[in-house]
Parts: C-alpha cells; structure tokens; sequence
C-alpha cells in the first residue's frame, strides 16, 4: 500500500449503512417472505447449495447484503462488480478469478450490481460460464427482468422478487442507528414520532433510512452532553422525499391509472395521475390514456367524455407543465364519473375477429359502387334504395353469409 492509498483510508468516512450492513441471515430484515425459515432460499442455502440468482427489488431492500450472506452462509469467494462501470473486460477477469478459486476447492458467486445496465453482448458473455457452473451469478437490478435481461440469461437464473421495507423492520433499522451513534458519540433523545417520520420519508428503503440518521444525529441539538433531535430539525434537513418512478411503475401506473378510470373511482385515478407526473411522466401520454378510456369504456355512454378527453391532450400541447396538470385533472374527474359502455369497443374487436378468421365476405350487390359506366351490367347499385325517400323500407346491409349476424348484443 502506497503512501496516497494510507491517506485515502484515514479520511475515508465510511457511512452508517455500510457499517450496520447485516453480517448474517438473523439480523437480515424485511425480507421474511424470501428468507423466512420455511422459504426454498432460506432451505437451499442451509442444504449448502448455491444456484444462480436475480434479485429485482427498490433501492435500499438489501439485494446486495442478500448477495453477501449467500457468499458467506455457502462458503463461497464473493467477487463484486457494478455493470455501470464494467464491461466485457471485467467479466473475463471473473472468470480467471474463478478458475483461480476453483482450482483452491471454493466456489465462486459473481454479484453484478445493476445488471440490467449490460447490454446484451455482455449479458451473453455470462452464458457459458454460468453453464458450465464455473461461477454462481447474482445480479440485482431496480428494474423488471423481464424488460431488461436476456431470455437466455434469464433461463440460467432464478428471479427473485424483494419488496420496500415494511414499518416494522424500517423502525427496527432506524432505532439500530440511533443505538450505534449513541454507543459511538454519545447519547441522543429519539421519540417515536421521530422515528416514524423518518421511516416515512425513506419509503421502505434502508440506505435512505440510515443515511439520514447519520445526518439527523450530527445535525441535533447538543446540550449538557445529550443530543435531543426534533421534528422540525427533520423537515429542514429532509426537505422533499424522493420519487422512485422506474420503468415498471410507468406501467404499472398507466395500468393503474386506466383501471381507476375504468373502475369510476377518480380519487384513485387522481392520485396516479398526480403519481405519473411527479415522477417525470411525459404528460402527452396521460393524456393519450384519457383519450382511449373516454373511447373504450364510456364511449357512447357519453360521448362528451371523447371530446373533454381531446380538449385535455389539445390544453396540454398548448400549456406544458406545470398548468397542464389542471386540464388533466378535469379531464380525470368527468371520465371518472362518467357512465360506461364497452359495447362499441367489444363490436369491433369481434368484427375485427370475424374477418381475420375467414369471414371476409364483400358487401352485398346492391350496395356496392355503382358510379361508373358498367356496374349495372354486374347487378351493382341494382335495387339499393335510397333511405331518405323511403325511411321505412327494408333492405340487407351486412354480406348475405352474415345476414344475422349481431355485434352490438
């Protein structure tokens, strides 16, 4: 170690959340549906079987401390890298590794942190490895697998779910915090008001929850060698909680927020609506949901909701964000209310059936074009009357193999 690596350490701060990173599978929390005693995972790891996995999950769930315990419950090397800065280079220096290790009798698990960042030449560089059991994978990613990584990898791998942080393990975290700095630095008054205020600003993410605190300890008021920390020392320190707004909430939200419309529940609708354009929702696209909700599902219930649900994608061409939340929200709450039909929607779609499953049939004789010099001579336009000289006379409109047919039922 040279001199500028030995003064690199002494100033190098290390965060609360990595000195309270859980050291083994007892002290892991929030994640008792997957590691439960009763859980496959919490079973295979105590068999001592290592397989390859993908940990999906929000920030701050512990995919990564998850990936470690792994390591050290199967006695496994544990080699770390992040695909935000690495590349096929760096997998291929795994793999040596592996061979290394190998060779000494350990297995070897390969954690990827964002693994959805690879591309897919470097996704495809896992394959044979993974095939041959050279090394465990695992990968953890923010983003839903099945959007981002390979069909190929994905069939090597187990996908796990991990879920936000629950209240009761976010308390259990933010209280361990307060006891270590306390321990550390000194004692410190915590209420329970304080200690749910901050799990609410974190959102089921514990990095978040320890991060601040760290910063809420060391920001307290210190008198008589007692740190006392207040509400209002927390909302000044914490100002706006973060929006998580990832690629599956933007469809999860647009899923969401068309079934609330559907549904005529506009305080849901409301509240997504108000969801997707916090999290940098282009509002265009909202409003191009509005537009197939007043067509789908009010429809000619009431038809005015069509045109409200234009005039709000127009208000919000013109008027761009902020203001553009205004026509939405009016837009949001008539389709809401609105009485809904489906019919014109499920008329099409079985029209649109019919046809491309050989019921192509041409419109009967008299109804076809008749304009130019020889249709008569093929019977075209021959005895097509006119319905408004003759309202009440009857006469086939639909192709004489669907005479019958009804598809508004």
């Amino acid at each position: 170690m040279n001199l500028f690596d030995s003064l690199e350490n002494i100033n190098k701060q290390v965060p609360l959340a990595e000195i309270l990173r859980p050291k083994t599978l007892d002290e892991y929390l929030g994640q008792s549906r997957v590691i439960s005693e009763n859980s496959p995972l919490y079973r295979l790891l105590h068999s001592n079987r290592l397989f390859s996995f993908i940990f999906w999950g929000p920030p701050g769930c512990g995919k990564t401390t998850l990936a470690r315990l792994i390591a050290e419950k199967t006695d496994s090397y544990f080699l770390e890298i992040s695909a935000v800065t690495s590349g096929i280079k760096e997998i291929k220096d795994a793999v040596e590794t592996a061979k290394e290790q190998l060779r000494l009798g350990h297995k070897t698990l390969l954690f990827i942190d964002e693994i959805h960042r690879y591309n897919k030449t470097q996704q495809d560089a896992l394959l044979p490895h993974l095939e041959s059991g050279l090394l465990y994978l695992v990968g953890s990613t923010t983003e839903n697998p099945s959007f981002q990584v390979i069909p190929a990898l994905l069939s090597r791998v187990q996908v796990i779910q991990l879920r936000e942080l629950d209240e009761e393990a976010m308390y259990k975290i933010i209280e361990r915090g307060f006891k270590y700095l306390s321990s550390q630095y000194g004692p410190i008054n915590v209420n329970k008001d304080v200690i749910e205020k901050i799990a609410s600003f974190s959102r089921g993410d514990a990095r978040i929850a320890l991060n601040t605190v760290e910063a809420c300890y060391f920001a307290s008021d210190l008198k008589d060698n007692v740190r006392t920390l207040k509400i209002p020392m927390i909302e000044e320190l914490v100002q706006k909680k973060i929006t998580k707004y990832s690629e599956q909430e933007h469809y999860d939200c647009a899923s969401a927020f068309q079934k609330s419309l559907r549904g005529s529940n506009k305080n849901a609708a409301i509240y997504y609506l108000a969801k997707m354009l916090v999290g940098g929702e282009d509002p265009r696209f909202i409003a191009r949901r509005l537009i197939v909700c007043a067509a789908e599902d009010v429809s000619n219930a009431d038809p005015q909701a069509l045109q409200i649900a234009i005039a709000a994608f127009r208000a919000v061409e013109h008027l761009g964000m902020p203001e553009a939340r205004i026509p939405l929200a009016q837009a949001v709450s008539y389709v809401a209310d609105a009485p809904k039909s489906n019919k014109t929607c499920v008329a099409i779609d079985k029209a649109i059936y019919d046809i491309q499953n050989g019921l192509d049939f041409p419109p009967p004789a008299h109804l076809r074009d008749a304009h130019y010099k020889d249709a008569q001579k093929y019977g075209f336009g021959v005895g097509y009357i006119y319905t408004h000289d003759n309202p009440d006379a009857k006469q086939q409109f639909m192709p004489d193999e669907l005479s019958d047919k009804n598809y508004f039922e």
